[in-house]
């Protein structure tokens, strides 16, 4: 038995491939909004300008930058076999923009009084990494 097989029979973790260019632009001090330009499949540079507009009491402009880096993290994960439901290990650092993304749009959804879409983005979050949940909360 592999040490990595799913015992209780459910889909395998989804790893999204390293795409380390936005990753690095952010690490050298690029502001987010450029990354988001330059990159506009991360993941990773929607859900820090989400943040960012969080931070700034800018809720509904966080609202809308974390829902279009969940949907760019949607797309990516469909892409590479994820087939609507499965772990997304926070672990693996490729899958962390997309797992900021989905708590980012949780919390803005609390934030303007959309209930079901944080539930369902909360519920969402735990399911796909308890560890992602427990980290950004």
């Amino acid at each position: 038995m592999s040490i990595h097989e799913n015992l209780l029979g459910g889909p395998p973790p989804t790893h999204l491939p390293d795409d380390p260019g936005p990753r690095e632009l952010l690490a050298s001090g690029a502001a987010p909004v450029e990354v988001a330009a330059e990159y506009p499949a991360s993941s990773l540079a929607w859900a820090l300008l989400a943040d960012d507009a969080f931070e700034a009491g800018r809720v509904v402009e966080s609202y809308a930058y974390a829902r279009t880096g969940y949907h760019r993290g949607l797309d990516a994960l469909r892409r590479n076999g994820w087939k609507g439901h499965g772990p997304v290990p926070f672990e693996h650092e490729p899958n962390r923009g997309f797992l900021r993304a989905l708590h980012a749009l949780a919390r803005a959804a609390q934030s303007i009084g959309e209930h079901e879409e944080h539930e369902r983005c909360s519920t969402f979050l735990k399911e796909s990494s308890p560890t992602a949940a427990a980290t950004l909360s």
